[in-house]
């Protein structure tokens, strides 16, 4: 097969429909109304993202010659306007739901936001007085003069444009609305009804407040954002240099090309006009937009009503047999344990570190750390160990795209208190979630292990359903002694027997375990394969599964992102299905099932069937060799391959359908595997 002929879609057109299904969850009327209003700020912030990588990227390539597109397989300009287009009716979308559905909902819960047009005297004095003592002194208005260059916007910044006219003249100035500023500000209760009023619309009340020295018969105001592009132009030399330059990189990053203006699309013509001469946008840049944008803030929107509008927060469950009062080590060395979070608790992890940091027989502890917590607990534990003698290694990946800065603080501070830090090996990103404890014990070296397939930050641990194993097994230990040995060599392991670790063993090894599935299917043999994962674009991958799917070899996927691989095309897929689930918790997990003649063959992983994954980042699989655990997690794969609550089918009409089942009985995933998981206790 020809890879370029392959059934493919645009990764970027791709993750514009998962997206829409972040979009759906918001439009579902059995969601909790303020979960609801979460969905659409998640929507809003992974839009902004997008634009601000993706979009940029593909505005770069858009300059490129007739021969780099051929190359590309895709002209970036035709994608870029798809793009646009798709987007804008996903903004409409988008307003229409919140505007037209969502704040009538509200109002029904006797939830009223208000604006600046519909405060009554005793409100409006009140949001008055907040504002001449919180606000004021925070905003100071930058006066856009003829004769002055027009102000670097910051990236993803919300501003006011405003424009102060008398008779015939006018006069346009810029509000900064920062975001450490709160977004949101409950009013007084009158008559057990709840009113809220968002902090553009305090400011646009007290506007003559900021502008009072200026003489004008008329004062307006919209909202604006501009995305830059984020990419980082690098240093690739591993030093102090390096460091240095990535430091530079994130000062040039907030000065990005313009990617988008949000703009509030009651904006009068003269004004976008304006901004379009003075910012150097083009027509595909603009997308209009409501009065309030830089919707992300909508993540801590209040409840001020009943608790029933949010979903149930359930308590994290105990792992069977894993106890907080007793060695976490002791316990490892018996068998291997699994903690899947959110459902189970994270805690494990933290203590597990805690333990090592204080035990008198561990004398080094090994880490990768990708994106950390703030205020993290395996920094204060890792630090701790460090100041109990032991000899603590970390790699920390500077280039965790939008972690750069914290992972650079965080870093320092590790070194200033004792802690070896690794930057990594020259031209991959380490992104592999791997931790290795040695303890001596009878005096010999014994190791302890920590692999997952999500990072070690205990407050995405609240939301990201993933997987963490605990192991002391040797085949799994004797590896990433090696793997560490190489890190700290800037170098990459290779001959390893058990781990799977990108960029050297993964594709070959993906493809050695497809490769049997359609040597037994042609054998007339079962097989079959089941993925889950974030993300399916590698088109080789995809190219394999194809040939899988056409030799007869049974494959169903869950990809939560983007799936460039179309099923159920004849000829090419018709042997695959994939679903898509999106709900409370990110599902984030990676997940690999080989039926392998029926000796099933489980892998878990730090890595998506991304190009990036395979070839150009340190990445772990690792294998599942416990049949308890083993057990456990096919199970949690069955509950979500029968969701038929919030799963949808990816297809070629790409209409996220909600997938139906055989089963007339609801099943909800993340539901349903919360029950099981205590059951099991």
């Amino acid at each position: 097969m020809d890879v370029k002929k392959i059934p493919l879609i645009n990764r970027e057109i791709s993750w514009l429909y998962f997206n829409d299904r972040v979009l759906q969850e918001a439009s579902d009327p059995t969601v909790p109304l303020i979960d609801r209003i979460r969905f659409l700020a998640i929507f809003s912030s992974n839009l902004d993202e997008f634009y601000r990588v993706r979009v940029a990227t593909l505005s770069r390539l858009s300059n490129l010659n007739e021969k780099a597109k051929e190359i590309l397989g895709y002209n970036p300009k035709k994608v870029l306007s798809q793009i646009k287009n798709i987007v804008v009716k996903q903004e409409r979308k988008f307003y229409n739901l919140y505007e037209n559905i969502i704040i009538k909902q509200l109002a029904e819960e006797k939830i009223f936001i208000l604006n600046d047009k519909q405060l009554n005297v005793t409100r409006g004095a009140f949001v008055k007085s907040y504002f001449r003592e919180r606000l004021l002194a925070t905003l100071v208005p930058i006066m856009l003069d003829e004769g002055q260059p027009f102000p670097e916007l910051r990236d993803r910044g919300v501003y006011f444009f405003v424009k102060l006219t008398k008779k015939q003249k006018s006069r346009y100035a810029l509000i900064e609305i920062r975001d450490s500023l709160s977004r949101f500000l409950v009013l007084p209760e009158t008559n057990n009804l709840k009113f809220i009023i968002l902090l553009d619309d305090i400011i646009r009340y007290s506007l003559e407040d900021i502008f009072f020295i200026f003489d004008h018969d008329n004062i307006e105001a919209y909202s604006i954002q501009l995305t830059r592009d984020a990419e980082l132009d690098l240093d690739k030399e591993v030093s102090e240099k390096f460091i240095d330059a990535l430091s530079k990189s994130l000062q040039k990053r907030k000065k990005g090309k313009p990617m988008r203006l949000l703009y509030d699309s009651e904006m009068p013509l003269e004004m976008v006009n304006y901004l379009v001469k003075n910012i150097g946008l083009h027509a595909e840049n603009l997308i209009p937009g409501n009065r309030y944008l830089n919707f992300k803030n909508f993540i801590a929107f209040p409840n001020v009503g009943r608790p029933e509008l949010e979903y149930v927060s359930y308590p994290p469950l105990p792992v069977n047999d894993l106890s907080f009062g007793k060695s976490l080590m002791e316990l490892i060395a018996k068998k291997d344990y699994l903690v899947s979070t959110p459902y189970q608790s994270y805690d494990y992890v933290i203590h597990f570190l805690r333990e090592a940091a204080i035990d008198p027989k561990v004398k080094e502890i090994n880490i990768t750390l990708y994106r950390l917590a703030d205020h993290s607990h395996v920094i204060h534990a890792l630090i701790n160990a460090a100041k109990n003698g032991k000899k603590v290694a970390c790699l920390v990946e500077l280039r965790a795209r939008f972690d750069e800065q914290n992972n650079i603080t965080y870093s320092s501070r590790l070194e200033e208190e004792g802690v070896s830090v690794l930057y990594g090996v020259p031209n991959y990103k380490v992104h592999s979630k791997i931790c290795l404890v040695t303890r001596i014990e009878k005096g010999k070296q014994a190791y302890y292990a920590c692999f997952s397939t999500g990072n070690f930050n205990e407050k995405t641990a609240r939301i990201y359903a993933d997987h963490t194993l605990f192991t002391a097994n040797t085949k799994l230990t004797g590896d990433l002694v090696e793997i560490f040995k190489s890190l700290k060599q800037n170098s990459l392991a290779k001959g390893l027997k058990h781990l799977i670790v990108s960029p050297i063993d993964s594709r070959p090894a993906i493809y050695k375990l497809i490769d049997n599935e359609i040597k037994n299917a042609k054998a007339g043999k079962e097989a079959y394969m089941i993925f889950k994962m974030n993300s399916l674009a590698d088109e080789q991958v995809i190219n394999k599964l194809y040939q899988a799917s056409n030799a007869g070899v049974k494959i169903k996927m869950i990809v939560r992102g983007m799936c460039c691989l179309v099923p159920g095309v004849k000829g090419w897929s018709e042997n695959i299905e994939v679903i898509s689930i999106v709900d409370k918790y990110l599902e984030h997990a990676r997940v690999h099932i080989y039926c392998n003649g029926g000796k099933e063959l489980m892998y878990l992983t730090s890595a998506d069937f991304m190009t990036r994954n395979i070839d150009n980042r340190v990445e772990v699989g690792f294998p599942i060799y416990d049949e308890e655990i083993k057990k456990e997690i096919r199970d949690i794969i069955d509950i979500q391959l029968d969701d038929n609550t919030k799963a949808r089918e990816i297809n070629s009409q790409n209409n996220n359908k909600y997938h139906k089942t055989k089963s007339d009985m609801p099943c909800r995933a993340q539901i349903d595997i919360y029950n099981y998981l205590k059951h099991k206790n």
